[in-house]
């Protein structure tokens, strides 16, 4: 009787070992997507304030080649 209760205390502590490895395997694992997925989404955003800044930057560029297409426009109406 005294080597079934050995076993028993044997086999629970190995499976509150395995239990714990896995559960600390999972956190890790779920703390690593995380991280990915905030990088990530940093990544994005970074990608977006360029692409805002780059619009705004064509933006100014049209509205100065429209003025000066008007100011050609102005000299040559006067040509004519």
């Amino acid at each position: 009787m005294n080597d079934c209760i050995e076993v028993i205390g044997v086999v629970g502590m190995f499976v509150l070992v395995i239990a714990t490895v896995v559960t600390v395997l999972r956190q890790v694992g779920q703390s690593r997507r995380a991280r990915l997925v905030l990088a990530r989404e940093r990544s994005y955003e970074s990608l977006a304030d360029r692409s805002v800044t780059e619009q705004e930057h064509a933006r100014r560029e049209l509205a100065e080649l429209r003025d000066r297409v008007t100011a050609l426009e102005k000299i040559l109406a006067e040509v004519d």
